[in-house]
């Protein structure tokens, strides 16, 4: 008997571009289904845009029903207002997952460039490529989208029923988890 699909939702958290890339899978194979992103209008009030991130995602989970979820962690910037918008745009995305009862798992930057390149500092063309070959994808997808689908391979290979990679007793040097 074959084994049933997951279908796994990365999020790339953003408050101008939330990008998202859906993925099943089953066993050790990937497939990809679909990938974009949510804009948002810079002339929008901070919540009309909050909203507009809500509507986009509820929208995509509406259409591709998926089973699971994984959103990237907000990093620190050097300034503390981007951090604090970033931060609200990733809470609606979430509430946008948890409101539709998904499960979602939440990976570092890291960690995703980690699983999915193999090193923790790779740059973006880096991610998109890899992107590209692991779900055999015709073209190069959108930087934001590319993020979105690495998160959701992050958690295809390391997350299921962990809701996270275990990094416990490992240290980052050069970009990678030793």
């Amino acid at each position: 008997m074959a084994e049933a699909a997951i279908r796994i939702l990365g999020i790339d958290p953003g408050l101008r571009i939330t990008g998202f890339g859906i993925i099943d899978r089953r066993g050790a194979k990937l497939a990809y289904v679909s990938s974009g992103c949510v804009k948002t209008n810079d002339a929008l009030s901070l919540p009309e845009r909050i909203k507009t991130i809500l509507d986009g995602l509820a929208e995509v989970i509406a259409t591709h029903a998926p089973q699971q979820a994984a959103i990237e962690k907000v990093f620190v910037n050097v300034n503390p207002q981007s951090t604090l918008l970033l931060g609200q745009a990733r809470g609606a995305a979430i509430a946008a997952l948890v409101t539709d009862g998904l499960p979602v798992a939440e990976y570092t930057a890291l960690q995703i460039k980690q699983a999915v390149v193999g090193k923790g500092k790779a740059a973006k063309e880096q991610v998109q490529n890899m992107v590209m070959r692991l779900l055999a994808l015709p073209g190069t997808p959108s930087p934001d989208a590319a993020d979105a689908l690495a998160c959701a391979i992050c958690h295809a290979h390391g997350g299921q029923g962990l809701g996270a990679l275990a990094t416990a007793g490992f240290r980052v040097r050069g970009g990678r988890l030793v």
